[in-house]
């Protein structure tokens, strides 16, 4: 994917949106502060958004995280239909998620819950022999087998945190504020929910140094 770089504005102009881009504000707030027009504000945020997901596609085949990684999955989108039942029954998008406790994250959508959509993600992302902390979910109970030191936290028994530091509060945290994020731009199609998933990751993931990095990402491009 070849992303093409030119201001055509000011550069004052330029660095409000810039801003605002990194502080994640939707294009039509973004338009009013910076007194542009939506197209131009549509047109660099694109950009933005096009260099940031060509950095986390590149990021995401070289991960691999080890200990302390919290797992979890999580459902978008329309509300359950009146009379299915199970787990994230109804027509919900399911999001697989990989948290490492204070590093990074690592999501992937999936057709079901069940284990063998979700155990091929975590035998690729996380190394053997690591601790993973999840729910009771029956799909996790196999962890043990491939090496994993599996550890769990009993949601149906109103079970939150354990003192031994069994919980998964990091990667419940991080579907909390993705739900928020995503709920600012209404009406996305199933290929801008993927772009904007893949986007919260890298966010996410660089949320000590985003502006700096982007930035970084952007000078390559001139």
């Amino acid at each position: 994917m070849k992303v093409h770089f030119r201001r055509r504005i000011s550069r004052q102009k330029y660095s409000i949106l810039y801003n605002s881009f990194v502080a994640d504000i939707p294009a039509r707030k973004a338009a009013g502060i910076a007194s542009v027009n939506r197209k131009t504000v549509n047109r660099y945020f694109t950009l933005f958004r096009e260099v940031v997901l060509q950095e986390a596609y590149y990021e995401r085949t070289n991960i691999s995280l080890r200990n302390g990684v919290e797992i979890d999955e999580s459902y978008f989108g329309a509300r359950r239909v009146r009379g299915k039942r199970g787990r994230g029954a109804g027509r919900k998008v399911i999001v697989f998620g990989l948290l490492k406790r204070n590093g990074n994250v690592y999501t992937n959508i999936i057709k079901s819950a069940e284990k063998q959509a979700v155990m091929p993600i975590i035998r690729r992302v996380v190394q053997s022999g690591s601790d993973i902390y999840s729910d009771g979910w029956r799909s996790y109970d196999a962890l043990a087998v491939y090496g994993y030191n599996h550890k769990k936290i009993k949601h149906t028994k109103s079970e939150f945190a354990r003192e031994d530091g069994t919980h998964i509060n990091g990667v419940e945290s991080y579907w909390s504020w993705t739900k928020r994020r995503l709920a600012k731009f209404n009406g996305l199609t199933k290929e801008q929910f993927r772009k904007y998933m893949l986007e919260s990751e890298w966010r996410f993931n660089h949320r000590n140094t985003l502006s700096i990095d982007l930035k970084k990402l952007l000078r390559k491009l001139r």
